[in-house]
C-alpha cells in the first residue's frame, strides 16, 4: 500500500485537536435536509459543494474576533488541513491515482478560496443567493424555495456561529 508522501511530511504536525469541528462541518454538510428540501444535487459533486459550503461559513467564523484571532488562525489553518487530508483520501478511494490527486485537491482548494470570497461577499451585501447559485449549484439555479432553504440555513449558521465561543466550536458543538 502506497503511503500519501503529504501525509507523511504533515502527519506528525497536524492538529488532531480541531478533528471534532471538522467531523461536525461534514456532517452538517451531508444533512438530508440539503438534499431534499434545499435541491442540492446529491452526487459527489455536490456532496463536495455543500461541505466546502458548511466549511466557509464555519472559517468566516473562526477570522470574525479580532480577540481570537491569533488564536482562531491555528483553528482555520488545522480546519483546512483536515479538509485537504479527507478530500485527498476520498479521491483516492474512488480510483484518481497519485498524478491525478494532487490537481484535484489544488482544484478544490481553490474553490474553496473562491466560495470563502463568494460567501464572504454575499453575506456583507445581505443576499447569498448569486453565490449559491454559482458555487452550490453550478450554475443551475434550483426552485426558488429550494434557494431559500440553502441561504435561510446557511445564514442562521452564520448567526448562531458568531455567538458560540470559539472553545466550543472547537470541541465540535455546532450550534
Amino acid at each position: 500500500m502506497r503511503v500519501n508522501w503529504w501525509k507523511r511530511i504533515r502527519g506528525a504536525h497536524r492538529d488532531e485537536a480541531i478533528l471534532p469541528l471538522y467531523r461536525a462541518v461534514v456532517a452538517r454538510g451531508r444533512a438530508p435536509h440539503w438534499y431534499l428540501d434545499g435541491a442540492v444535487p446529491d452526487t459527489l459533486d455536490g456532496r463536495f459543494d455543500m461541505i466546502a459550503a458548511v466549511l466557509a461559513i464555519v472559517l468566516l467564523r473562526l477570522e470574525e474576533r479580532p480577540d481570537e484571532q491569533a488564536v482562531a488562525a491555528g483553528p482555520s489553518a488545522a480546519l483546512t488541513e483536515h479538509f485537504v487530508d479527507d478530500m485527498d483520501a476520498q479521491l483516492r478511494q474512488i480510483g484518481f491515482g497519485d498524478m491525478v490527486v494532487g490537481k484535484q485537491v489544488g482544484r478544490m482548494m481553490a474553490a474553496l478560496g473562491g466560495r470563502l470570497g463568494a460567501y464572504r461577499d454575499g453575506l456583507a451585501t445581505g443576499s447569498l443567493a448569486e453565490a449559491l447559485v454559482r458555487n452550490l449549484y453550478r450554475g443551475d439555479p434550483p426552485a426558488p424555495t429550494a434557494l431559500a432553504h440553502a441561504e435561510h440555513h446557511l445564514r442562521t449558521l452564520r448567526t448562531t456561529l458568531s455567538a458560540t465561543p470559539l472553545a466550543s466550536l472547537i470541541a465540535g458543538e455546532l450550534p
